[in-house]
């Protein structure tokens, strides 16, 4: 599977804001997103871009504090340097974009081996969650949002009580069946350090790398799960 990572990257925006309610827009050429629940202010993304297309989403970026410039690219180096020389550092260097092939998905509803755990799964405003119970606490959840034939995964979610039961691949899982219900073909998301061990167990493999950079840490790891 040969990917256009700057395509990849339109779709991940488009479903990551789909799953959360988030505005869209473009500054030139690249999308941004308003956090309306958390900084308030707009991230902006690119992948690999020019010198100065950086230079100018780091200018509009370093406007207002809570404002993140996320980049996808391999060149890791160059795009810290970059941040340096326009004012703005990065917050968080851990993340990777993340893509499957959804045939090698399982499509089937998966079980629970544990009965003091109960799988709930809806559907709002075409976003697709699963969320696992025991009792009135939330042992685990995520989300699904399906973007044209691609599956796009957001916070991903286990509670510190449940872990290392299995949980994250059931949310996947779940999540998974439910992005069946439409014609997708692949899927997409944002990992943490954590989650790229998860994601890679089920068979996800690594695009890029994602930086975030802003001029204060606010926006640390806001794109994770």
């Amino acid at each position: 599977m040969v990917e256009d990572t700057t395509h990849l990257l339109e779709i991940w925006v488009a479903g990551w804001a789909g799953c959360r309610g988030y505005e869209t827009r473009r500054e030139g050429r690249f999308p941004a997103a308003f956090r309306s629940d958390t900084t308030h202010e707009w991230e902006y993304f690119a992948y690999d871009p020019s010198e100065a297309e950086f230079a100018a989403l780091a200018a509009k970026t370093a406007e207002v504090p809570a404002r993140v410039l996320t980049i996808l690219t391999n060149d890791v180096a160059r795009y810290k340097f970059l941040g340096q020389r326009h004012g703005i550092h990065v917050t968080s260097a851990s993340q990777t974009m993340m893509i499957v092939d959804m045939e090698t998905q399982d499509s089937e509803d998966p079980w629970l081996s544990d009965d003091d755990l109960k799988l709930e799964t809806s559907r709002t405003d075409g976003v697709h969650h699963a969320v696992v119970s025991a009792g009135e606490e939330v042992a685990a959840s995520g989300r699904v949002f399906v973007v044209g034939h691609t599956a796009i995964f957001d916070k991903i979610v286990t509670s510190p009580t449940y872990q290392r039961r299995g949980l994250g691949s059931f949310i996947m899982k779940a999540l998974a069946a439910q992005a069946f219900e439409h014609d997708v073909d692949s899927g997409l998301l944002l990992a943490s350090l954590d989650g790229q061990k998860l994601y890679s167990h089920l068979g996800w493999r690594m695009v890029c790398h994602v930086l975030m950079l802003s001029t204060s840490d606010e926006g640390a790891d806001l794109s994770v799960g």
